[in-house]
C-alpha cells in the first residue's frame, strides 16, 4: 500500500486527487496539508490533518506527495518534496516556466524519485475515443485537427488567484496545457508555432483566451481556449482524406467528481448518446455518416500508472518530459503573440 500525502485541499484536491486516489487499489489517502480547516477530515475520516507542509514531509510513512497547490507555488513545493526523498504528482502545470521544469527534473533525478506531471485529459473518454479512430484508420490520412476549450465565464473568478499572472493564472497555463498535452501525446513535438494570447473580459486580470497553430508535416493543429462562449465550438473536428470526426461537449468525468469521494459507479466515464461523436467517412463508395460510442473515459487508469511507475513496475503514465515540452510550447505561443509572428521550434535545450 502507497499512503499519499495530499498538499491542500481547494478545487484540485477535492475535486480530482481526493477521490481519484481513493478509488485505486494500493493508494490510500493518508493525510492532507489544510492550513487552517478540516474540510479532508469531513470526507475523508481517518485521514491525518498537517497545517503546514514541512509536518506532511517529516512523516516517514508516506510515499507520494499530491503537489494541489496554486499554479505559481508548484516550483517551490515540489523542490522541498524532492528534497525530501518522496516521489510526486504535480498538478498542471507543474510550473509556470519551462526552465523552472528542467530544474525539477534535474533534482528529482538527482534524488531518484518520480516526478509525475498530473495531465488527466489523456484519459477523457473523448480524447481516448480520438485516439482510436486513428489507429483505425477512420479518416484517412490526418490534415487538420481543432482542439476548443469553450466557457461562459464573463464575471470574475472565485479563486482570484487565477487572473494573477504573477501567481500562475490565466487561461494558456490552465487549459493550455491541456490541449497541448493531448496533441504532444498524438502527434509529438510540432514544427512551428503561432499563437494569439487575449484579455477578453472586463477589467484588468490575467489572459482569458488563446488560438494557437501548431505546424506538422503535412497536419495542421489548431488550439484554442475562451471565457466567453456562451454557444460552444465544437471540442473537437477532425479532418480527413476519407471524411471528419465531430465531438460536442465535455468528458463528464469533472463534474461526476465533484459529487463523490470515491469512484462506485460502474458505467463511470460513459457518455449517454445523445453527447456521441459524429463520423461522416467514405464507405462502399458513398459518404457514411453515423454517431461513434466513445471509448468511456477513466481519470483512475492516470494513478493506477502512478502506482505502479513508484512501485517499479512500469514507466510514469506521464513523463516530466513532457510537462516541460508542453511548457515550451505555450512559451512560444505567448512569443508568438507578443511578436506577432510564426515561431520556428527549436528543441535543442529539451532537458536530457
Amino acid at each position: 500500500m502507497i499512503r499519499v500525502g495530499l498538499v491542500a485541499f481547494g478545487m484540485a484536491g477535492r475535486v480530482f486527487h481526493g477521490p481519484l486516489i481513493s478509488s485505486v487499489d494500493g493508494l490510500e489517502l493518508a493525510a492532507v496539508v489544510e492550513r487552517s480547516s478540516d474540510h479532508a477530515a469531513a470526507r475523508y475520516p481517518g485521514i491525518r490533518i498537517y497545517r503546514a507542509l514541512e509536518e506532511l514531509l517529516g512523516d516517514a510513512s508516506i510515499d507520494l506527495v499530491v503537489v494541489a497547490t496554486p499554479s505559481g507555488s508548484h516550483f517551490d513545493v515540489a523542490k522541498q518534496v524532492i528534497a525530501a526523498g518522496k516521489h510526486l504528482v504535480v498538478d498542471k502545470p507543474t510550473a509556470v516556466r519551462s526552465s523552472e521544469i528542467a530544474e525539477l527534473i534535474r533534482l528529482s533525478g538527482e534524488r531518484r524519485v518520480q516526478l509525475i506531471p498530473f495531465h488527466n485529459r489523456r484519459w477523457d473518454g473523448d480524447f481516448r475515443t480520438i485516439q482510436k479512430l486513428l489507429q483505425e484508420g477512420a479518416l484517412g490520412r490526418l490534415v487538420f485537427m481543432q482542439s476548443t476549450f469553450d466557457r461562459w465565464n464573463p464575471g470574475q473568478t472565485r479563486r482570484p488567484w487565477k487572473d494573477d499572472p504573477g501567481q500562475g493564472g490565466g487561461m494558456l497555463l490552465d487549459l493550455g496545457t491541456h490541449v497541448t498535452d493531448q496533441i504532444l501525446a498524438l502527434f509529438g513535438r510540432p514544427k512551428a508555432i503561432c499563437g494569439e494570447v487575449r484579455r477578453e473580459r472586463d477589467g484588468e486580470g490575467a489572459n482569458d483566451a488563446f488560438t494557437a497553430r501548431l505546424d506538422y508535416e503535412g497536419l495542421t493543429v489548431e488550439l484554442g481556449a475562451n471565457c466567453l462562449s456562451s454557444l460552444a465550438r465544437p471540442r473537437y473536428h477532425l479532418r480527413g482524406t476519407h471524411g471528419n470526426y465531430w465531438k460536442h461537449g465535455v468528458d463528464p468525468q469533472e463534474a461526476a467528481l465533484n459529487q463523490v469521494t470515491h469512484i462506485e459507479a460502474e458505467d463511470w466515464g460513459k457518455e449517454p448518446a445523445a453527447a456521441w461523436g459524429a463520423l461522416a467517412a467514405t464507405a462502399d463508395g458513398g459518404m457514411v455518416s453515423r454517431p461513434v460510442e466513445p471509448v468511456p473515459g477513466d481519470y483512475r487508469l492516470y494513478y493506477a500508472g502512478v502506482r505502479d511507475a513508484v512501485l517499479g513496475r512500469a514507466p510514469a503514465p506521464v513523463s516530466a518530459l513532457d510537462a516541460w515540452r508542453v511548457a515550451r510550447i505555450l512559451e512560444w505561443v505567448a512569443q508568438s503573440s507578443e511578436e506577432r509572428r510564426t515561431i520556428d521550434c527549436d528543441w535543442s535545450d529539451e532537458p536530457a
